[in-house]
């Protein structure tokens, strides 16, 4: 009798758990420890690759089944569904990617338990994008180098194709693939630290910008696109309004620098069912701009921060507003998604604090530039800790070409007329911690501070809900573009909200706060001393001990 095959970490796991964050927990705590001798870096293209090709076979193999009930409805004969079930265009004209039989998921199972699993993977890599132009260039084909542990890469197959990625008709497998894939992103983000901010944005953060714009069709374009979360959070808000089968009422543009995260944000596009034009290859948006002509009625991005070694040329035209420093790169960005937007297009942009108040090297310039001409819609300042990989302090700046009544596209009605005027908004309060380090925008968050941008703007979605701006101390206001003039061009909203009523009558004055606290002080000066003589006392008894 031969000896019983051991299962890897984790396979027991999941053939009980019952919710899809049960199978991410699990998954991600039993592949991290197959990570072996790869970096963080590595092992993310290694890990994603492998649930983007579980993907691609379980969406063929639901196309399949599907298709194989159609045809028996049909009445074809059985003799021939073969033929009708390998027509690559009865895929491909479903939006699902045609998979070569020697890539799909049975075959790579069956094969890794007796082959060379690494070549395995390889080679169906390869099919998939030779059978898939899209895709070309896109996957990983890292599994057969040397320094993959060949038998802890067999048993994450085997944890895979265990998993029970199968849906509902509320959520289909594609739907929950989509979120583990995502659910790893963020697990990635983590571990690799500071880097980690290049390839993902908080999921608050992103769900903020795009529950502010409302992109419910048009024209969305990232220019630092990192592994494409804002498309996929812009798709999800369209289904969420709109329901299923919208996606495609919004056309997604995006850059992407850096070779190995473009990857990640096509598969992550694919994965999610998003038809989204990220160019041929990766590249400098300042340097090689893979969108030249494109006017997008939605900005949303999250460029690196205060970037000091990037490709300025100081007779670039998208410097309408001043020439941006050699040793910061945030005016760039701004002036850069301006020129993107259409006649009608608004923008939502992270960016360090500091890009709301500085005035080194003509930042001040442009920003006074960019307030004068009334680009600037609303300006949020965040929380701190949101982003665990940095703890620079962020703010949002919504941008805005038309903030007249008839300037926000999709209205049922005409907005209201803000021309001239700046909406601030202090949120540093907001959030909850949910570890020590890492603080996250709760849903209440993120809906006040949207309903408050659509409130101030008159669109249709505040109408209906029968909201009326008005100013909040502490929290809002609408400043005209004179108050904004006489604070010198600073845009940090706590300059403008002022204090928060104080809503206890019988609140402490200063004065008696100020006596108060100093009694407790001085109590605490004597606490001091006294265990100071008792320390002292207990070692000159130590000491006479041993004298």
């Amino acid at each position: 009798m031969p000896p019983r095959q051991k299962k890897p970490a984790g396979q027991p796991e999941l053939f009980t758990a019952s919710t899809a964050k049960e199978i991410q927990a699990i998954l991600w705590k039993a592949a991290d420890k197959l990570r072996g001798s790869m970096d963080a870096a590595q092992y993310k293209e290694f890990v994603l690759g492998l649930i983007f090709l579980k993907y691609v076979s379980d969406a063929f193999e639901e196309r399949r089944e599907q298709l194989a009930k159609e045809l028996a409805e049909e009445g074809i004969a059985e003799d021939r569904l073969e033929e009708f079930l390998e027509d690559q265009d009865e895929y491909t004209g479903h939006h699902v990617f045609w998979v070569p039989e020697s890539a799909r998921w049975t075959s790579i199972s069956a094969n890794a338990k007796s082959g060379n699993v690494g070549e395995v993977l390889d080679q169906a890599m390869d099919a998939i994008m030779q059978a898939n132009p899209s895709l070309t260039g896109v996957l990983p084909k890292i599994f057969n180098k040397d320094n993959v542990d060949k038998k802890r890469l067999a048993e994450l197959v085997d944890l895979i194709t265990d998993a029970r990625f199968g849906g509902n008709d509320d959520k289909p497998a594609q739907d929950v693939l989509g979120e583990v894939y995502e659910y790893f992103l963020g697990n990635f983000a983590r571990a690799e630290g500071k880097r980690g901010g290049e390839f993902y944005t908080p999921s608050s953060v992103v769900r903020l910008l795009v529950e502010v714009l409302e992109p419910y069709e048009g024209r969305v374009y990232d220019p630092a696109c990192g592994s494409g979360g804002m498309f996929v959070q812009a798709a999800k808000f369209i289904e969420a309004h709109r329901g299923r089968g919208h996606k495609s009422d919004i056309s997604v543009y995006g850059q992407e620098l850096n070779e190995r995260t473009w990857r990640l944000a096509k598969m992550n596009l694919a994965i999610h069912g998003i038809d989204g034009n990220l160019a041929a290859r990766w590249g400098d948006t300042f340097a090689d701009d893979k969108h030249p002509d494109l006017k997008a009625d939605y900005v949303m991005a999250n460029p690196p921060f205060n970037i000091k070694d990037w490709a300025r040329n100081e007779s670039d035209s998208r410097w309408k507003y001043g020439v941006p420093p050699m040793s910061n790169a945030n005016y760039a960005w701004l002036q850069h998604m301006i020129s993107k937007l259409g006649e009608r297009g608004t923008a939502g942009v992270v960016l360090a604090n500091g890009s709301m108040s500085s005035q080194q090297r003509g930042e001040g310039e442009i920003r006074q530039a960019l307030v004068d001409r009334d680009m600037v819609a609303c300006m949020v300042a965040l929380p701190a800790q949101l982003f665990r990989t940095t703890a620079i302090p962020a703010c949002l700046w919504f941008l805005a070409k038309d903030k007249s009544p008839g300037g926000v596209r999709g209205q049922k009605t005409a907005a209201a007329d803000r021309r001239g005027e700046i909406l601030f908004i202090d949120a540093r309060d907001m959030g909850e911690m949910v570890d020590r380090t890492e603080r996250v925008l709760t849903d209440a968050d993120l809906a006040k501070v949207a309903g408050t941008y659509h409130a101030w703007r008159g669109t249709t979605s505040a109408k209906d809900a029968g909201e009326v701006y008005a100013d909040v101390p502490g929290f809002c206001t609408s400043a005209d573009l004179k108050t904004v003039q006489r604070h010198g061009y600073v845009l940090t909203p706590g300059r403008y909200v002022g204090a928060a009523e104080v809503e206890d009558e019988g609140a402490e004055a200063v004065p008696e706060k100020i006596a108060r606290l100093t009694g407790e002080l001085y109590a605490l000066f004597g606490t001091s001393r006294e265990l100071e003589d008792s320390v002292r006392k207990q070692l000159g008894k130590v000491a006479n001990d041993y004298s």
